[in-house]
């Protein structure tokens, strides 16, 4: 188990760096967060069908004969691409919101905001949509997440000398965004393996962020990148989405849902200080004790809230 604790605390850490990455990008380059929204989905798809391929192989192994639930794309139905189109769906907004939500803000803020809303937000919604009841214990994380979110918001006035809006307005959206994602993932009962349902979600995103970039005139300017830029931009689509991906789920195999889901609750940590030593974003004493709030209202929900499905719930970032 604590192999499998360390993979998942690592995936965590390697989701961690998107935001640095992308930040050192906007900072140094006139791309949009959308456009590198889109060049992470794309660049990150081979390899998730290369692993989709590998899944659907040992599928096919475990079952001679048989046409196993996502042992081929064809083997998929209707109703079940439906939930995983929708995840797509959510996927796309959520690359959007919280790449321009980095870009406007700062990478610690973002994802503080963007990250840890979400489990507590999920543990509410789940109750009138999925029938799971929150204790008492839920509903305190939930006003516990607010105060910090909250004292994180003060804290970005009072570091930056301007309330940043906009980019506090995109965070929020993110966590929004994916709350949803989160609840379609658990209402999702479909048992389409892992690696399966990621490269049609993330195909799904990549389909409905290609005409947005397009449209908006996203891809002007590409060839003015350098070299360093694009394997930027490589490291993010690889490295915390492939690999982090990768290392999270071989985590899961071997850690129970609930500890990994509160180790997972160190990438927001991560990214602060991330942002501190690489960015020199300092929330101050404000929102370091907003930050600590906030995690542990998010530590709460997890250990207390109502448990998702085994294998519903996938990454973050």
């Amino acid at each position: 188990m604590i192999r499998g604790a360390l993979l998942i605390a690592l995936a965590a850490l390697l989701w961690a760096t998107t935001g640095i990455v992308a930040k050192f990008l906007f900072t140094g380059t006139e791309l949009q967060a959308i456009t590198l929204g889109f060049l992470r989905l794309a660049v990150a798809l081979p390899f998730f069908w290369l692993l989709m391929r590998r899944e659907q192989a040992r599928l096919e192994q475990a079952n001679p004969g048989a046409r196993a639930p996502g042992s081929s794309l064809r083997s998929l139905t209707p109703k079940t691409l439906l939930p995983l189109a929708a995840l797509g769906l959510f996927q796309a907004f959520y690359q959007g919101s919280y790449l321009l939500a980095v870009d406007l803000t700062g990478a610690g803020i973002a994802t503080l905001i963007a990250l840890c809303l979400p489990p507590v937000l999920v543990a509410i919604l789940a109750a009138p949509l999925l029938g799971e009841k929150p204790g008492l214990l839920t509903i305190l994380s939930l006003i516990a997440a607010i105060v910090g979110t909250a004292m994180l918001v003060l804290s970005d006035m009072d570091t930056s000398g301007t309330l940043r809006l906009a980019g506090i307005l995109m965070a929020l959206l993110a966590a929004v965004v994916y709350t949803g994602f989160t609840l379609t993932s658990r209402y999702s009962s479909a048992g389409t393996p892992v690696f399966t349902t990621a490269f049609i979600c993330f195909f799904t995103a990549a389909l409905i962020l290609l005409p947005v970039v397009a449209v908006s005139g996203g891809f002007e300017g590409l060839e003015s990148l350098a070299l360093r830029h694009w394997l930027m931009v490589g490291y993010i689509g690889v490295v915390p989405t492939c690999i982090g991906y990768v290392s999270f789920f071989s985590g899961m195999k071997t850690t129970p849902a609930t500890l990994s889901s509160i180790i997972v609750t160190l990438e927001p940590l991560f990214v602060a200080l991330l942002a501190w030593v690489f960015l020199e974003e300092i929330l101050g004493p404000i929102g370091i004790t907003g930050a600590l709030i906030l995690t542990a209202a998010v530590i709460v929900a997890s250990r207390y809230g109502s448990k998702p499905a085994a294998g519903q719930e996938a990454g973050t970032d």
